[in-house]
């Protein structure tokens, strides 16, 4: 099965360059374009696309708007990737917070293009580096650390949640954890209701916002 590609973004050279990178994947398939993300709606609902890679910075609806108007009015909603120019635009950490799973660069490297669309296709693992970290531990309050405090979250919750902060995959805390694929996948879920959490972009967000992890 392929990998379905919404392209957003109001410079259609960067359309363009992301087109010619993911076409060259036989798992990848960009099934259409936008040139602003009030458009995006009516678009995923049509086109039924598995991820969304849109600009951040739009002149009519911005990448932040655009990931609420997709999750707030289309059921079963794509997996979000947010493109920008800067790693640290205080925009991408918004647009994060609003519901979109990851970021990627408009520099990026073909390689890291098709990893991040596979990621957020995926979902689960995330993008979310240091730079974005440093963003949400800056961002702390006393909301995040109260969601945290009442989800009481167990031993091995808490070693989860760690770990999800750090981006590794399911396989990969299933490795650093020595536990069964579907024992991580349990905690995960766990982790996510105990939390009130959409995804696992929210969780590592509370994870942050509260201080329980800090950026290392």
């Amino acid at each position: 099965m392929s990998v379905t590609v919404l392209l957003v973004d109001d410079e259609e050279l960067v359309r363009a360059g992301l087109r010619a990178v993911l076409d060259t994947q036989p798992d990848i398939e960009v099934v259409g374009e936008a040139a602003d993300g009030a458009t995006v709606v009516p678009l995923v609902r049509r086109l039924r696309p598995d991820v969304v890679a849109l600009d951040v910075r739009m002149p009519l609806l911005d990448g932040i708007e655009a990931t609420r108007a997709i999750l707030r009015s289309v059921a079963d909603p794509p997996g979000i990737l947010v493109i920008t120019t800067f790693e640290e635009d205080a925009y991408v950490y918004e647009a994060l917070r609003a519901g979109a799973n990851g970021f990627l660069l408009k520099r990026a490297r073909p390689a890291e293009i098709v990893h991040a669309v596979r990621l957020v296709a995926e979902g689960d693992s995330l993008l979310f580096p240091a730079a974005v970290r440093r963003l949400a531990a800056g961002r702390g309050n006393e909301s995040a650390r109260r969601v945290l405090e009442r989800a009481a979250l167990t031993g091995r919750e808490r070693e989860v949640l760690r770990l999800m902060a750090g981006g590794l995959s399911n396989a990969e805390i299933a490795g650093r954890l020595v536990l069964g694929g579907e024992t991580v996948k349990s905690h995960v879920s766990s982790v996510l209701a105990k939390l009130g959490a959409r995804d696992r972009t929210q969780a590592v967000i509370t994870a942050y916002e509260s201080g329980f992890v800090t950026p290392g």
